[in-house]
């Protein structure tokens, strides 16, 4: 018997969750949208854009006879064409990383693209598929931004100097990679098999979940795993925003912004 728990909430009640999940027995996947800080030449928005490539990829990806990069390129694909009124071309389109778990009857499949991750258990030998990529560009105008306080004018304008330049590394060679408007990134994405009955527990969630252990090192995967098993992932996501709102100005943990949209997904006793 399996148990699927998830949980998702927006970095705050007012805003639109730009994190988009579905999870069923057989696949799940979690998308983290990018923030937009420049002009994106969408009239959607990058909720939008997360929430029908998800729609899409779910789809897609529940037809076993597909891999999950053929899954995730007709996707992009399909969502391209949804908004050819829109420039997408733009350095800034919108954007997301994106998580996928499919069980098949032997194996486990995963995809990882962009700053979300996949964790495996097997038996407390973990396996972590994060693609942090992202996070070895824009080193200068990143510790630029880390060094003003969180709400300040000047937080603000680095973090459009920063986004223009993680904007430059998008989906170019050296640079990162994450679902935009062509298929043809799926090539970077990382990819992976595990035998089913190996596993026990897994856990597929954005950075902004992930905080409580990449950022606030308030808990190991581990013991992430156990206070999923034992409180649920509403209980991870309220750890998070309360480590967050005791920091408010970035202060203690420097971040570009004090909350962060954040979803998670727990699956359980998958033989």
């Amino acid at each position: 018997m399996m148990r699927i728990l998830a949980a998702s909430e927006p970095s705050k009640a007012d805003k639109l969750n730009e994190d988009w999940f579905s999870a069923s027995p057989n696949v799940v996947v979690v998308l983290d949208g990018a923030t937009a800080r420049t002009d994106t030449g969408c009239v959607h928005g990058v909720s939008w854009y997360a929430a029908q490539l998800g729609a899409s990829l779910s789809a897609q990806a529940s037809d076993a006879s597909m891999t999950l990069q053929a899954a995730l390129a007709a996707a992009i694909e399909h969502v391209a064409n949804q908004h050819q009124e829109c420039d997408l071309t733009s350095p800034g389109t919108p954007s997301a990383a994106v998580a996928v778990l499919r069980r098949n009857q032997s194996h486990l499949e995963y995809l990882v693209l962009g700053d979300v991750g996949i964790i495996l258990d097997a038996d407390s030998d973990l396996t972590v598929i994060i693609d942090d990529r992202v996070d070895k560009t824009a080193q200068l105008e990143r510790r630029a931004a880390d060094a003003y306080p969180i709400g300040s004018a000047e937080k603000a304008e680095a973090l459009i100097r920063m986004k223009h330049a993680e904007l430059a590394a998008r989906n170019a060679p050296g640079g990162f990679w994450v679902a935009a408007a062509d298929p043809a990134t799926v090539d970077h994405a990382l990819i992976g098999k595990v035998a089913v009955d190996s596993i026990n527990r897994s856990i597929v969630l954005t950075d902004g979940a992930a905080r409580l252990v990449r950022m606030f090192n308030e808990a190991s995967w581990n013991s992430m795993l156990e206070l999923l098993e034992s409180q649920g992932p509403s209980e991870v996501l309220r750890r998070v925003r309360q480590l967050e709102l005791s920091d408010p100005v970035g202060f203690k943990w420097p971040r570009n912004k004090q909350s962060d949209d954040a979803t998670i997904v727990y699956i359980a006793s998958l033989v």
